[in-house]
């Protein structure tokens, strides 16, 4: 079964990995501190709510076959450029940071039930579905960057 963050048990699966981080985590790879990959994620589900605008860029990526490849199966290469909205955001005080990402994640099926999704800068226009397994993968990428 695909892993998405419409599923309670692949979302308390990423939350319990996100309690073993710490602010002084080392990456795995890659120049984020744990600081500002939570806070990119964060920027992430508040690009998802629809509250962060990220501008479209031209990609191959939008193409449907391409697209549903590369967000259900392909695995996330190390390094891939995100959207600039992305990594603007300072990261703040880590409890509260941690706290809001656990609640973005805890709340996702919620909040997101009856929905207007925005146009993903990368992807173009997603359907439910793929928001939920792209939004599992790329927190789980992320947290395998740092250990847990």
């Amino acid at each position: 079964m695909q892993k998405t963050l419409w599923n309670p048990e692949s979302r308390r699966e990423l939350i319990n990995r996100l309690h073993k981080l710490k602010p002084d985590t080392a990456p795995v790879w890659g120049k984020m501190t744990a600081p500002q990959m939570v806070s990119h994620l964060i920027g992430w589900m508040l690009m998802a709510d629809g509250d962060l605008y990220t501008a479209p860029r031209p990609s191959i990526l939008r193409r449907t076959p391409v697209k549903q490849f590369v967000v259900y199966w392909m695995p996330f290469p190390k390094g891939v450029p995100t959207a600039r909205e992305l990594l603007e955001r300072p990261p703040l005080e880590w409890s509260g940071e941690i706290d809001a990402l656990r609640r973005h994640l805890e709340n996702f099926e919620t909040d997101h039930r009856n929905h207007e999704w925005p146009e993903h800068p990368a992807f173009g226009f997603l359907t439910p579905g793929a928001w939920g397994v792209l939004g599992y993968r790329h927190t789980d990428h992320h947290l395998r960057q740092f250990g847990v």
